[in-house]
């Protein structure tokens, strides 16, 4: 295929903004159910957009990510898509945004808003609570923001989203201060469910003009995942 047809049938299928779905990882049940409590999915937002830009919280992502052109980032939970739209220049055309959630409302208002926007580097993907059902080996970054304590099945999710990671690849998560019943995670909290699937923290930032921060961890290779039935479920304190 040629590069013209190559980027024609790009920009068709990101205007559409189609959904596509990766094979299936392992299933929910072989994983320990979360010992805290899991948030209620209540709204596809945090705060109002104009609060988050005015805080700075992309550039502040973008600058400690190191995201840049040519990357593939998943947006986990993308919701109204706030980051996808604020992504989708910083990657540019040779990178791609996945933006993904499993609410079926929320990708629909996903789809419009790429679609009105002309985004040409943007793929809609619906996930499960356990399972993200990324392709392999695509993503240098995945990011989850405002919505890890809504996750209901958090160990499944981190070990189904290894195999899109690639070599190197690095998992970004914000939230906020407090507990995951108030639509935060504590850091010790959240720390510890990362390592129970084997994820190394390597970064630690609290996001200026916000009550959020920004944890950076690198993810265990296929091979080296906790497996599930060795998984022991943190306790929140």
């Amino acid at each position: 295929m040629t590069i013209g047809l190559v980027f024609a049938a790009s920009f068709a299928s990101s205007v559409c903004a189609q959904e596509f779905l990766a094979g299936s990882g392992t299933p929910a049940a072989a994983f320990p159910k979360p010992d805290r409590p899991v948030a209620d999915i209540i709204s596809p937002i945090w705060h109002s957009e104009k609060e988050r830009d005015a805080a700075g919280e992309p550039r502040q992502l973008v600058d400690l990510l190191g995201i840049k052109s040519g990357m593939t980032v998943a947006d986990i939970g993308a919701g109204s898509g706030y980051y996808v739209i604020r992504l989708s220049p910083v990657v540019g055309p040779r990178g791609r945004i996945i933006a993904e959630d499993v609410v079926p409302e929320y990708l629909q208002g996903l789809r419009n808003r790429v679609r009105d926007r002309g985004l040409q580097n943007v793929d809609i993907s619906r996930g499960e609570p356990h399972d993200p059902r990324l392709p392999a080996d695509s993503l240098d970054m995945a990011i989850l923001v405002h919505m890890y304590h809504e996750v209901a099945q958090p160990y499944g999710l981190l070990y189904n989203l290894v195999p899109a990671l690639k070599p190197g690849a690095r998992v970004g998560i914000v939230d906020a201060y407090g507990p995951t019943s108030q639509h935060g995670t504590p850091p010790d909290l959240l720390r510890c469910e990362l390592a129970a699937v084997g994820y190394r923290q390597i970064g630690f930032n609290r996001l200026s003009g916000s009550d959020a921060y920004l944890a950076v961890f690198v993810p265990p290779s296929v091979a080296d995942r906790t497996p599930p039935q060795a998984m022991v479920a943190c306790k929140a304190h």
